[in-house]
């Protein structure tokens, strides 16, 4: 009889891994504190091998039955200076999370898994078979960059002005993604830090919209924001861990989060819950422990993710920096090498 597994967490990472053990016939349960369908704070697209995974889990047609839609260019823009327009080495599938989850969700049950909504398991960190995938971690304050994160949808009477697929516009606040996603909407999607005179936007579509003489605003001024797509999170810290120093048993952000510029964040999620797949099936054969399945798991995250989280925080530092917000930002945003070199170490 096969071992059973216990979930903590029903998100990109948590469900992925689920739908992989049902599908090899493992009993699995997901405790979800939260319910579908629900919009999250989040780009809404994956771009690296995220795709790969879930083409092997058999999702890849179910997603482009969603809806789902491929991006296929690029933009970075700072004030008034822009990269070129880029063409993605691989497309991103940009689909709503409010479509991705629930969809992601049923997959699950129509497997058989048991998925518990509303539930907030506490098991001991290092039982067996339990598996950690709850999202970001929340961490002891200190003197790291604390951000938080604003998403919206917004429509257009008529079809929004882009010029790429995906945009980034940056600011000294932080930076803000556009990309386009099914129903002809836009996902609006913004990573802010505090500012140094403490003042802020009065609402959270001012989050989103920019500064006043911004392309950002100019993009955005004739959108209708869908007001029950607003979510925002705080707290965010980009701090990078290692897998192999945590206790318990972790996936996707509970293990530890890129920075969302690099857009990478999604895959990720996809391609450590397929990490896990093998190792934890082991386990519930009998053929490993669990303590091998846990090292397993945190060694081939490791060899997976650091080099590309430490590549991340670099292009983080370097897309907020003041001294890259000048002459030196503009030549930097045209450098096809650089562009080449970041999208290469952060995939």
């Amino acid at each position: 009889m096969l071992r059973p597994v216990t979930i903590i967490g029903g998100g990109l990472a948590g469900l992925s891994l689920g739908i992989g053990l049902r599908q090899r016939g493992v009993a699995v349960t997901i405790h979800e504190s939260g319910d579908y369908p629900r919009h999250r704070v989040c780009g809404e697209f994956i771009s690296g091998r995220g795709q790969t995974v879930l083409g092997r889990l058999g999702l890849l047609a179910d997603f482009e039955k969603a809806g789902a839609i491929y991006a296929q260019t690029a933009i970075f823009i700072s004030g008034t200076a822009k990269s070129p327009v880029r063409k993605l080495i691989v497309p991103a599938l940009c689909l709503s999370r409010y479509e991705m989850d629930s969809l992601l969700a049923a997959k699950f049950r129509e497997l058989g898994g048991e998925l518990l909504l509303r539930s907030r398991a506490n098991p001991i960190n290092r039982e067996e078979g339990v598996v950690f995938a709850t999202g970001r971690r929340l961490e002891p304050a200190g003197n790291e960059i604390r951000w938080f994160g604003v998403k919206a949808h917004a429509s257009f009477s008529s079809s929004a002005h882009m010029e790429a697929d995906l945009e980034m516009h940056l600011s000294p606040d932080g930076y803000v993604g556009v990309n386009r996603i099914n129903h002809g909407q836009l996902n609006v999607c913004g990573l802010f830090r505090a500012r140094a005179d403490k003042q802020r936007p009065d609402s959270k579509i001012d989050w989103l919209l920019g500064q006043p003489d911004s392309r950002l605003r100019a993009r955005l001024k004739d959108a209708q924001f869908d007001p029950q797509s607003f979510c925002s999170v705080g707290g965010i810290q980009l701090k990078r861990r290692r897998a192999r120093a945590c206790d318990e048993c972790c996936i996707g952000d509970a293990l530890t989060m890129t920075p969302p510029v690099t857009g990478n964040g999604m895959s990720m999620a996809f391609e450590s819950g397929e990490i896990a797949l093998e190792p934890i099936a082991a386990y519930c054969r009998g053929k490993i422990n669990w303590i091998e399945a846990k090292r397993q798991i945190a060694s081939k995250c490791d060899a997976a993710f650091n080099q590309r989280l430490a590549w991340a925080q670099m292009l983080q530092w370097m897309m907020v920096a003041r001294p890259f917000q000048g002459a030196l930002g503009k030549f930097l945003l045209r450098s096809s090498w650089l562009w080449q070199f970041m999208f290469a170490r952060t995939r």
